[in-house]
């Protein structure tokens, strides 16, 4: 599958996936989809498609936005960065959209490698486990676990 910064994708997006993904926004605490969202299937860049994590390394962090121990496509996530707002974090973002999906912090659980990858929830496209293999994502049907 190619992957790639869709101009269709990008032109279906709402103000605020587009602020989000177009514009390196950031969405408020707790108002993102898929905060909640604890069934098996991957999540994928909303722009490109390209995979980037799956529902096995999502975790509740408490912090208002879903976060992950890592990628499930280390080489679709880029991080960089970010010195915005006075800090400096690392911003992750889509190898291929090159979509601003949030960032990456160290203060994960340590027993899975001790990341949090703090993702903005407008810049994915949840795809259910029973869905992957007609979306064309079957190659990571066995990183989803069963629920």
């Amino acid at each position: 599958m190619t992957y790639r910064k869709d101009p269709d994708a990008i032109a279906a997006l709402t103000p605020e996936q587009y602020r989000v993904t177009q514009q390196s926004g950031t969405e408020r605490p707790g108002t993102g989809p898929y905060l909640h969202t604890t069934e098996p299937g991957i999540y994928v860049d909303i722009v490109s498609g390209e995979p980037l994590f799956a529902s096995s390394d999502k975790f509740d962090a408490g912090c208002g936005w879903p976060s992950f121990t890592k990628p499930i496509e280390p080489a679709h996530v880029t991080e960089l960065r970010d010195t915005s707002h006075g800090m400096v974090r690392t911003e992750v973002r889509s190898a291929h959209g090159d979509s601003h999906l949030g960032h990456v912090f160290d203060d994960g659980p340590r027993d899975r490698g001790g990341l949090r990858y703090c993702i903005n929830g407008n810049a994915l496209r949840f795809i259910p486990k029973a869905e992957m293999e007609a979306e064309g994502y079957g190659a990571y049907l066995t990183q989803v676990e069963d629920i």
